[in-house]
């Protein structure tokens, strides 16, 4: 990737100096080395073999083979002139059946990525939990019961005493919205459970894994360390202005980003959340101090985003990742151009969502720690891969963030998703949202087009035209 400009054009939309560009990474998506030095098997790794989970029956045993390609990897950042790598680390790997000490074989992987990143001159971003929950602790429950919450804590406390020299920003969970409502309701991410109640359960008990993490965090770690947590807020819009319509925007408001961001940042339930849901749970779960805890406070707060939530009065399939809204609330697809996941192209619904957050939460940096698209990349026979598609959308979304800064959102830094081609969850190998195309059958990266135009803009500090 060689076509970087010595001297760059100046932007027309610069970027605040200082602003942290980088990619984003998972580890189960890429690592592959499934059973290797003492890896043992997670939540993933049990659902992709279990037949009709993944399309194609694809697992991430093999990936990206980042494991044993990792210098590779690193080069391509160098190369990028990312200023900041955001990857997860397997708990697998770490702590295997997710009790008990550490493996050292999995924290040296980690060791000589943070090294190797740190010598290149790229920050380190580590996220603690990518969705892959040992599956000892799924058999003895999973995120709905109560003690994953101090599992999680405990391996936390692990690995920042381990890795707390090398990692200058540490993120508690990745988009636990996820975790608990597509694995515990809907059932179409692992470990594939369709219990309403449950999902309830689990999503309170990520908030308080989040919050007894920050304080383990804040004990191992250096005191200049910042440490985060990642949502996948929804940019939600009614149809109308139709009193229903309006109301169904609100229970999803509820469920995809109230939940989270309430006990997190003031320490309480939305009242019409527990209203919303009283035929599903009484949420009993929720003990004396859980809520204080899971309010501790944060560095920054990391928001991934793709695509807006329009929603209208009506009803929704079961099962369903939206407890108790089945009867209430119907989905409409957004207007515009869609990508390889049918997901509108909608930029506006980014610059929405900082500018609430910067209305909602002030005195919180905000991070943009995923945001890209899937398009159907293919290498043409000169071996090139041309993704105009994906330029186009990165180029609307950076704008939108530009725009917010200019309005006042206090954003730090922008993770594009993803550096690599990779296992895509329930979609196997058939959605492709990397920068760099990867040949599965024989591992080859190609830089595609899209990588030496975010090249540019980095080098640069922001965006032409």
């Amino acid at each position: 990737m060689t076509s970087v400009d010595a001297r760059p054009e100046a932007p027309t939309l610069a970027f605040p100096a200082g602003f942290r560009w980088g990619t984003a990474t998972a580890a189960y998506q890429i690592e592959g080395a499934a059973t290797e030095d003492g890896r043992t098997p997670s939540i993933w790794d049990t659902f992709s073999r279990t037949p009709g989970r993944v399309r194609n029956g694809d697992t991430g045993d093999i990936a990206a083979d980042h494991y044993h390609r990792m210098d590779e990897d690193i080069a391509l950042l160098a190369e990028l002139g990312v200023s900041d790598y955001r990857f997860s680390i397997a708990w697998p790997r770490v702590q295997p059946t997710g009790r008990g000490p550490a493996v050292q074989k999995g924290l040296d992987f980690y060791r000589r990525l943070t090294d190797a990143l740190r010598a290149a001159g790229i920050r380190p971003v580590a996220t603690l939990y990518h969705w892959d929950l040992p599956q000892e602790l799924e058999d003895a429950g999973g995120w709905p019961h109560r003690d994953t919450a101090a599992r999680f804590a405990e391996y936390a406390h692990l690995t920042a005493d381990a890795l707390g020299d090398r990692v200058a920003t540490w993120t508690t969970l990745n988009e636990p919205w996820c975790a608990a409502f597509l694995g515990y309701g809907s059932g179409v991410h692992a470990p594939g459970r369709t219990e309403p109640a449950a999902a309830l359960r689990a999503a309170h008990h990520f908030n308080l894994a989040h919050g007894l993490a920050v304080r383990a965090l804040r004990a191992a770690l250096p005191a200049a360390a910042e440490i985060s947590l990642t949502l996948n807020l929804h940019a939600v819009r009614p149809a109308s202005g139709a009193p229903d319509d309006l109301d169904a925007a609100r229970r999803i408001d509820a469920l995809g980003n109230r939940i989270f961001l309430d006990p997190v940042f003031h320490g309480r339930l939305p009242d019409d959340l527990v209203a919303d849901t009283a035929a599903l749970t009484d949420w009993s779960f929720v003990h004396d101090g859980d809520l204080a805890t899971a309010h501790a406070p944060i560095d920054s707060l990391g928001i991934n985003y793709y695509a807006p939530t329009v929603v209208a009065a009506g009803t929704s399939p079961t099962p369903s990742p939206w407890p108790g809204t089945e009867d209430r609330v119907r989905f409409l697809p957004a207007p515009g151009p869609r990508t390889a996941m049918d997901w509108p192209v909608d930029a506006e619904g980014l610059y929405e969502l900082l500018t609430r957050l910067r209305d909602d939460l002030p005195g919180v940096p905000l991070v943009i720690t995923e945001n890209g698209a899937a398009y159907d990349d293919y290498a043409d026979p000169s071996g090139d891969v041309h993704d105009p598609e994906r330029v186009a959308y990165l180029h609307a979304h950076l704008a939108a963030v530009h725009r917010a800064l200019a309005d006042g959102a206090d954003v730090r830094g922008y993770f594009l998703w993803s550096l690599l081609d990779n296992f895509e969850w329930a979609y196997g190998y058939g959605k492709r949202f990397g920068i760099v195309h990867v040949d599965f059958a024989t591992q080859r990266r190609t830089p595609k087009d899209s990588a030496r135009w975010y090249a540019r803009v980095i080098a640069r500090g922001g965006l032409t035209g």
